[in-house]
């Protein structure tokens, strides 16, 4: 079995995955797992919801009835998850846990890759990957939160944005 934790994707009953998170957390400090079961969550977004004329913001689960566990894949682990009660098992073909990839985990926001930003709006920049790969060009903008900068890159005479991801661009010494 895998030594690095991944996380998977547990199934529940629909309305029980607070329930079944609380239960694990549990469960996880009572028997001493957290080198096993390191991290629990259930997806959630804040939503802006109109009822009576009124305005209230609400926290929406965004996977009703799945609860994303980052743990190491043992028979231990499996077990303490699989028997925990309101679980109906793991996502994957005959209950075979499948790990989700880095992408998916991006992609669902559930861990974020912190970028450390080494330049400022006005320093020049080479770009390392892309198709703009090796052009030079002046910082315009820098959105750390969407993980974006906007570089104005020399192109045929013309001076033309270039909207990259954060690690695309590196600072010319």
């Amino acid at each position: 079995m895998s030594d690095t934790a991944k996380w998977y994707v547990v199934h529940t009953y629909s309305g029980y995955e607070n329930k079944v998170a609380g239960n694990l957390e549990k469960m996880v400090e009572n028997r001493k797992l957290q080198d096993l079961i390191q991290e629990i969550k259930v997806p959630t977004e804040k939503v802006t919801e109109y009822k009576d004329d009124k305005k209230r913001e609400v926290e929406r689960k965004i996977f009703p009835g799945y609860v994303l566990v980052k743990m190491v894949m043992d028979d231990d682990s499996w077990y303490v998850v699989r028997n925990i009660r309101g679980v109906t098992g793991f996502v994957g073909p005959a209950s075979k846990p499948i790990p989700l990839t880095e992408d998916e985990v991006l992609a669902l926001g559930v861990e974020t890759k912190h970028i450390e930003v080494r330049f400022a709006v006005g320093d020049s920049v080479r770009v390392t990957s892309g198709p703009l790969e090796g052009f030079i060009g002046t910082v315009d903008m820098i959105d750390v939160d969407k993980n974006k900068v906007r570089v104005i890159v020399s192109m045929f005479g013309r001076e033309t944005p270039a909207e990259l991801e954060l690690d695309q661009a590196e600072p010319v010494e």
